[in-house]
């Protein structure tokens, strides 16, 4: 499987990281976009260098290359998840809006009519953040906040985030082994 994977500038870029990680680790190919503001966050939440775990990427894509590959609708692949995603990227894919190649990819997602699964952080939430988060699930989109669950008793910040990705890996049908499905007896 091939997929676009997008991180912006919304905390928690352990999510994005551990999701291309993952996908990765499980041989599925990977086309990576980093916003400049993902960028920045990585240097404030990840205390370590993660250039090992970006430069895994099948291809990493300049967020300025509007001509890439992953700006068209020919290109082959089963989907895009943009995980984090702020509310700017929210607004420029709600309204059309393709000012940089996250955008445009998500757009040319949508309207091949391919999964995308968008993995928002904000809270709380105002009208124009849910209007947004409204228009893109009626054009098509998959919207996924990153509100990880309880039930699993998780013990470490890796247990939430890994929570994150397997749900959001679960939507495109991959298989991983960061959660188990739900079993009320375990």
């Amino acid at each position: 499987m091939r997929l676009i994977l997008g991180i912006t500038g919304a905390s928690g870029v352990q999510y994005g990281l551990k999701t291309l990680e993952t996908l990765i680790s499980l041989g599925h190919e990977v086309d990576l976009v980093i916003s400049d503001g993902a960028r920045k966050v990585m240097e404030y939440e990840v205390s370590s260098d993660m250039s090992h775990i970006i430069n895994s990427a099948t291809k990493i894509h300049d967020i300025k290359n509007l001509a890439s590959e992953i700006a068209s609708g020919t290109h082959r692949n089963s989907g895009m998840i943009i995980i984090p995603c702020s509310m700017k990227t929210i607004a420029a894919i709600a309204n059309g809006y393709s000012d940089n190649l996250i955008q445009r990819a998500a757009d040319c997602t949508l309207k091949e009519n391919r999964k995308l699964v968008i993995v928002f952080r904000e809270t709380p939430l105002n009208l124009i953040h849910l209007k947004n988060l409204v228009t893109i699930k009626e054009a098509g989109g998959i919207i996924m906040p990153a509100a990880p669950g309880f039930y699993k008793k998780p013990q470490t910040i890796d247990d939430l985030v890994d929570f994150i990705v397997a749900k959001t890996l679960n939507i495109f049908d991959i298989n991983q082994s960061l959660m188990k499905p739900w079993n009320p007896k375990d």
